[in-house]
């Protein structure tokens, strides 16, 4: 007889194992905690007593128990869904679906057991984990629990299984077949016997080994037992006992007051197999906790990389892109740690990442942060998009770190005009590279729609309020449906902004209509533009309202291109939907005729704008020809916008990466430029504090700014650069010192990656290393990426890990409590190299403008040339001396923003006498594009 005290001593062991167990797993991966997850339908009043109590054994074991609960009303369809992300949470490794499923739908029972993945199915109840159970493979499956815990009751007896006559009364999928199976391959001879067995006292009679699982009160007699049987009774029913103040009493399927005279080991019921069952549940919970610790080691992914063939000469972009296969873009967010309902496919190679992942990563340490920017560029650029790849690459393929890419997406401007992609290049780019250069998931597209609802929003209200008195005006603003009047959301909000604290419409007195529907829009004020992602010269400056139904009403007006719009900045700096809507909200389009700012907020948009930016905020995830992840999100540019991909694509990257793992990020142009904006503006939004500095040079780069002649797009290379030019060099590196001593200003440790050319000679190469460690760069390093993909930027990679490790002491360059001039000034004199600056008239009346209206204290985005440290293109190398001259200053209110121009820029590139249009096409019979990107 197993007496009461036998099983309580004997669950007090098992927990006692598992919570040892456990604890050892959470000391030798800290943060990590075994996770069991139990998904019921409906409200049955049985499975919420088993539920409690398995919830109760988890706690006291340290397993992380979630219980889901879908209503009775839940379809399979849902129920399938809950356990596809359930199967695809990594912080889950048991997962349960409570039987029986009480729902009012009909359910496939079958179809819900198989749809939990089999290394998760703890219950052993898929079809899987039942084969493998059937052919003997013990150690590669999960056992149902209740015949786990019978097998540790037989053997707690001390009774050898092996050579026993065992039987099973029962066949059902839970108990008695896999109890058959596992007693079988225990090496006993097995018996199934059920109700319908003709010769059933016959076959107990014979047991060594009796496990009876019939579901009938008291069906086994005692005097069937073989004299000295162990008795396992998994039975639970209720019989009528009017001494029971319930009127009924529980029994098992054995007679158990006659069989324990004959058994030496007997189960009793309630007490016996079923808190084993529970224990066995939490049993199998630690070893899948194991099983995913030996396969997928905490803080590290397990993730595929791509082996690249490498070819000399290295054959086109194009070519390269096309040759390697992408991996499927789900497994590569499965790899990363990213959870089914977090992904939005588009296709096989690009998705959108929903922002819950980040809500759900929230309490993840955050990894390196490290910032890829430049000296001061050629027109044809030096390779930071290139070597952000390579270094990617070379962490994540080479030196097995976790590490993300976070890029901004291309303007198609460039793409069709003079540029190019900007997928990066050579062996280092992200595939499929047209996917990338092109509409990617229609994130651009977003924003043009929305920037030009907000430019025909400020023209129809003006034509609408010079046409109508106010009386016509709050009508149709405010109009009556069905008789009832009523303000919206967003039209109570102008209300409290004008002071007026009425939401009854017929309330308003005639001064306050009047101050209600009239915005008053100086048009010599509007700020707003039209914008379209061509490059398109004829639209620099056009004029609106000439048809007659316009009555006259038109003015001067231009197109720039879609980047530049600040909804694009908006969408970079956002850190959740919430903070894009108040920012879409707070942008200013103009003044009124008083000097008070008009914003998209007193137009009525904002809720439009979000609508048509719900998708665009969440970041796209694709791939590096080496299979490591990269986020590709927002893109405004550098020289007149703060040319930084989005904070919520770090945020995630980030989180995803954890403590030990990087994520590389790209700032446009210079340091000058994209780096400063990167530190002043971007990082004092979000928080994030930088690592590691990457700061990319080029023997090409560095010569023009020794002195060389000039350096333009489709024209060969003068000799200069072609050919050995120590002295040349060595001039030039006065460009790259000062570009170190910029991002050292903000006490972030320097790496210069050297990006080498083929026509760069080795002392060249050697000389601008020395410069640079002399400049006060913590390493300097020569990269092939280009040539060879991650293999040629490991040096880099490690030096960047040694960085990483010293001390970061960031610091912002300037308060933003200081006067617009002063934030000005220091920016010029520290940065660019100015004795001073020069505010023209028309900038110094913005600067009183916006400090009136309460813009003063925001942070400051110089809209400059990008080909030169002053505001002259022509000026190379480090000039020093110069008045920096600022013709005007723009407020970009929502991004966050004033954005002093510098000198004299276009918002709307042209199109060259031969854009890169003309070598791209489309293959009709197989749909691929060609040409040069």
């Amino acid at each position: 007889l197993l007496p009461c005290v036998f099983f309580s001593s004997l669950l007090r062991q098992v927990r006692e194992r598992l919570k040892k167990q456990v604890a050892e797993m959470k000391e030798k991966f800290p943060g990590f905690t075994p996770g069991l997850a139990i998904l019921q339908v409906g409200n049955r009043d049985d499975s919420n007593l088993y539920i409690n109590m398995k919830l109760k054994a988890a706690a006291e074991i340290g397993i992380s128990a979630n219980h889901i609960k879908l209503p009775n009303t839940a379809t399979e369809a849902e129920v399938l869904k809950c356990i596809a992300s359930l199967n695809g949470d990594p912080a889950i490794h048991g997962f349960i679906v409570q039987l029986p499923l009480d729902s009012d739908k009909p359910i496939n029972t079958e179809k819900i057991t198989n749809a939990v993945s089999p290394e998760k199915d703890v219950d052993g109840l898929s079809s899987i984990n039942a084969g493998k159970l059937s052919r003997g493979d013990l150690g590669d499956c999960f056992i149902p629990c209740t015949p786990k815990g019978c097998m540790e009751l037989i053997s707690q007896t001390g009774i050898q299984v092996a050579g026993k006559r065992a039987v099973v009364i029962g066949r059902s999928k839970i108990v008695g077949a896999p109890m058959h199976d596992l007693l079988l391959w225990n090496h006993a001879t097995v018996t199934t016997c059920h109700s319908k067995t003709s010769t059933l006292a016959e076959e107990v009679g014979k047991a060594d080994i009796l496990v009876v699982a019939a579901g009938k009160a008291e069906m086994v007699k005692g005097e069937w037992i073989k004299p000295g049987a162990i008795v396992i009774d998994c039975g639970i029913n209720h019989v009528p006992d009017s001494t029971k103040a319930s009127g009924k009493r529980v029994v098992g399927d054995v007679a158990y007051d006659t069989a324990k005279e004959k058994a030496s080991y007997i189960t009793p019921v309630p007490g016996g197999v079923g808190p084993m069952t529970v224990a066995m549940l939490m049993q199998s919970t630690v070893e899948s906790a194991q099983r995913f610790l030996e396969k997928f080691q905490p803080g590290k992914w397990n993730i595929q990389y791509n082996q690249l063939t490498l070819k000399m000469p290295v054959p086109s972009d194009i070519e390269i892109s096309r040759s390697c296969i992408p991996k499927p873009i789900d497994q590569v967010a499965k790899e990363v740690g990213l959870l089914p309902d977090e992904m939005e496919l588009y296709g096989q190679t690009k998705a959108k990442v929903q922002l819950s992942a980040l809500k759900r990563l929230k309490n993840q340490p955050d990894g390196k942060y490290v910032v890829v920017t430049g000296i001061t560029p050629t027109p044809l650029g030096e390779g930071k998009s290139t070597t952000t790849i390579g270094l990617v690459q070379a962490l994540g393929a080479h030196l097995h770190q976790n590490v993300f890419a976070c890029v901004r997406q291309p303007s198609q401007g460039p793409t069709f005009g003079i540029k190019g992609g900007a997928a990066g290049g050579g062996y280092s780019q992200v595939i499929p590279m047209e996917e990338f250069n092109l509409h990617l998931t229609g994130d651009i597209h977003a924003i043009t729609a929305a920037n030009n609802l907000v430019a025909a929003a400020v023209d129809a209200r003006m034509f609408h309020e010079l046409t109508q008195n106010d009386q016509a005006l709050y009508n149709r603003l405010v109009p009556s449906v069905n008789g009832v009047r009523k303000f919206s959301e967003i039209q109570i909000r102008r209300l409290q902004k004008l002071g007026i604290n009425k939401t009854d419409p017929m309330a308003l007195t005639k001064e306050e209509v009047n101050m209600f529907v009239r915005l008053d829009i100086d048009p010599a004020t509007i700020t707003w533009q039209r914008v379209l992602d061509t490059n398109d010269r004829f639209l620099r400056k056009i004029t609106i309202g000439q048809s007659p139904t316009e009555k006259g009403f038109s003015r001067t007006a231009q197109f720039d291109i879609t980047v530049s719009s600040e909804i694009m900045a908006v969408l970079a700096l956002s850190d959740s939907l919430d903070d894009m809507k108040r920012r879409l909200g707070r942008m200013v389009v103009a003044s009124s005729k008083r000097g008070e700012p008009v914003t998209t907020d007193d137009l009525g948009v904002t809720g439009a704008l979000a609508v048509l930016m719900k998708d665009a905020v969440k970041p796209n995830l694709m791939q590096t020809l080496e299979g490591t992840p990269v986020f590709v999100h927002a893109g405004p540019f550098a020289n007149i916008a703060h040319g930084n991909s989005s904070v919520l694509a770090d945020k995630i990257a980030l989180k995803l990466v954890g403590k030990e793992g990087f994520v590389v990020t790209e700032a446009g142009f210079g340091a000058d430029i994209g780096m400063e904006k990167f530190f002043n503006i971007k990082c004092r939004y979000s928080g994030l504090r930088p690592n590691v500095v990457v700061l990319v040079a080029t023997v090409r780069a560095l010569k023009m700014h020794g002195g060389g002649p000039a350096v333009t797009a489709g024209v060969p290379l003068p000799k200069e650069y072609t050919e050995e030019n120590l002295q040349l060099l060595a001039k030039g590196c006065s460009n790259l010192s000062k570009q170190i001593q910029n991002a050292r200003l903000f006490g972030v440790p320097v790496v210069v990656a050297v990006n080498a050319f083929k026509t760069d000679t080795k002392a060249e190469l050697a000389l601008v290393v020395q410069q640079a460690k002399e400049a006060g760069a913590f390493d300097a390093v020569e990269c092939t990426h280009w040539a060879e993909g991650g293999k040629g930027a490991v040096a880099l990679a490690q030096a960047v890990q040694r960085a990483s490790q010293t001390p970061s002491n960031f610091r912002f360059l300037y308060n933003v409590e200081l006067p617009v001039i002063d934030k000005i000034r220091l920016i010029a004199q520290q940065i660019y190299g100015a004795s001073d600056i020069e505010l023209l008239p028309e900038a110094q009346e913005k600067v009183t403008l916006y400090t009136k209206q309460g813009f003063g204290n925001l942070p400051i985005c110089m809209a400059k040339t990008h080909l030169s440290l002053s505001h002259d293109p022509e000026q190379k190398g480090a000039p020093t001396g110069f008045i920096l001259p600022i013709r005007d200053i723009r407020a970009s209110v929502g991004a966050g923003f004033l954005y002093p121009l510098v000198g004299t820029m276009s918002t709307m590139p042209g199109l060259p006498t031969r854009p890169c249009f003309y070598d791209i096409d489309l293959d009709p019979l197989s749909g691929e594009v060609n040409g040069l990107f």
